[in-house]
């Protein structure tokens, strides 16, 4: 027998303590003191105070003007309406519209006005600066109108 492999004959009640022990005692691999070694500590990058005193870039990416997108200020009409406040060879334009409160201005702007083929047409009607769709436009020639 070796002393190296003597036991004791009992065991020891308490664990003996010898200096501090342990792996994670006292600061806990914290150091010591301040902002580090609180619970929850989070330091701002300071990247982060240069990138926040830079100017925003206004106007790049997706725009936020409602009257950018193509569509945003165009109104669309049918026939039918243009039948029953034109009277037989009257121009229909965007101007002529607005003076028959037919549409409205947006803002300060006239729009841009799209007619669509839906409903009769029996007058000869002359349509100017507005869209129109290929029914629309068969409507108002079979009518004896234009379209330009």
């Amino acid at each position: 027998m070796q002393i190296h492999e003597l036991k004791q004959k009992t065991k020891r009640a308490t664990k003996k303590v010898v200096g501090r022990g342990g792996k994670r005692g006292k600061t806990s691999g914290r150091g010591t003191k301040g902002q580090k070694a609180r619970a929850g500590h989070r330091i701002r990058p300071a990247i982060r105070d240069v990138i926040k005193k830079l100017p925003k870039r206004r106007g790049e990416g997706v725009s936020r003007n409602r009257y950018s997108t193509p569509f945003a200020n165009t109104v669309v009409l049918n026939i039918g309406v243009l039948n029953e406040v034109f009277t037989t060879g009257s121009q229909v334009t965007p101007k002529t519209l607005i003076a028959n409160e037919v549409i409205e201005k947006i803002g300060n702007n006239i729009p841009t006005v799209k007619i669509l083929g839906k409903g009769e047409l029996d007058k000869k009607l002359d349509v100017r600066g507005c869209a129109v769709s290929a029914s629309a436009k068969a409507a108002i020639e079979k009518a004896g109108g234009s379209v330009r």
